[in-house]
C-alpha cells in the first residue's frame, strides 16, 4: 500500500492506496506546534498497523516535511518521496520560476492532464482558490491564485467591526436581505462569478476550450452558481495525482542511447 500526504496551509489530507484504489482518507491539522510524536499518533489512529510499500509527501508548509517524514519512517519503515519541481513531474513546468510552484498544484496538473490528454484548467478550493493550467502539449504554463472561500469569510470578520464570522452555505438570491445573506452572496456567488470570468480569460489566452476540473471541499456549492459547468468534480484529485507521481518517481529512470 502507498500513503499519500498533501500538506496544505490549514489541513493535511492523507490517502491510503491499495494498487490504484483509494481505500482510506482523512484530514489532520497542519499545525507547526505539533511534534513528530503527535503526527505519529494521528497517523496510527487513522491507519493502524498496515503494510506500507512507499509514501509521498506534497507540501506547501515546508517546516512540516521532516516531521511527517520521520513519522512515516518510525511507524511504517519507509522513506517518503518529497515531491518538488525537481522531481519527475510527468508534465513540463514552464513558469518563470519553477521553484514557486506548490507540490499540490503539480499533482493537480499532472492528474488532470493524464485523465484527458488535452488542455485542462483545474480549480482547487482550499485556503486559496487556485487555478492550475496545463496546455495541450502537457506544459504547466501557470495559473491563478485568489483568496479561498473560508479565507474570505474569516477576513471579513477580522477586518470589520460588525460583520459576523460565517461558514459556507447555499444562498437563494444575489441580493442579500440581511447581513448574513449579503456576505454569503458576496463570497459564494461572487466566487462563482470570479471563476467563470477567469476561465473565460484563461481560455482566450490558451486559444481553445479547456476541460474544467474542480477539486476541494467547496466545489459542489460554488458550482451551483456558475454559468459554466465543471466537466469533472474530483474531490480526491490531489491525492490521486500524488499516488501517480509516487509511482513515477519510485521507478528507476529509463536510460536511452541518444
Amino acid at each position: 500500500m502507498i500513503i499519500t500526504i498533501d500538506i496544505g496551509n490549514t489541513s493535511t489530507a492523507v490517502g491510503l492506496f491499495n494498487s490504484t484504489e483509494l481505500v482510506k482518507q482523512f484530514r489532520m491539522p497542519s499545525d507547526e506546534e505539533k511534534t513528530v510524536r503527535d503526527y505519529e499518533d494521528m497517523l496510527y489512529s487513522n491507519l493502524g498497523s498496515v503494510d506500507i510499500d512507499g509514501a509521498i509527501i506534497g507540501s506547501v508548509v515546508e517546516n512540516l516535511n521532516d516531521r511527517l517524514c520521520y513519522a512515516v519512517m518510525d511507524l511504517y519503515g519507509v522513506k517518503a518521496v518529497i515531491l518538488s519541481n525537481q522531481s519527475r513531474t510527468g508534465i513540463r513546468l514552464t513558469l518563470k520560476n519553477n521553484s514557486e510552484i506548490g507540490a499540490d498544484r503539480i499533482a493537480n496538473g499532472y492528474r488532470a492532464f493524464q485523465l484527458y490528454k488535452k488542455s485542462v484548467i483545474t480549480v482547487d478550493f482550499g485556503t486559496a482558490t487556485t487555478f492550475d493550467i496545463v496546455n495541450s502539449k502537457g506544459e504547466f504554463i501557470g495559473g491563478v491564485i485568489a483568496p479561498g472561500i473560508q479565507t474570505q469569510f474569516n477576513s471579513l470578520n477580522r477586518a470589520t467591526a460588525k460583520l459576523p464570522e460565517l461558514d459556507i452555505d447555499y444562498i437563494d438570491y444575489a441580493i442579500g436581505d440581511c447581513t448574513q445573506n449579503a456576505i454569503l452572496s458576496g463570497v459564494v456567488r461572487g466566487s462563482a462569478c470570479m471563476i467563470d470570468g477567469m476561465i473565460d480569460m484563461c481560455e482566450q489566452e490558451l486559444g481553445e476550450k479547456a476541460v474544467i476540473i474542480a477539486t476541494g471541499g467547496f466545489c459542489n456549492i460554488v458550482s451551483k452558481y456558475m454559468k459554466r459547468s465543471f466537466d469533472l468534480i474530483s474531490p480526491n484529485l490531489t491525492l490521486e495525482g500524488l499516488h501517480e507521481l509516487y509511482l513515477l518517481n519510485a521507478q528507476p529512470p529509463v536510460w536511452r542511447r541518444k
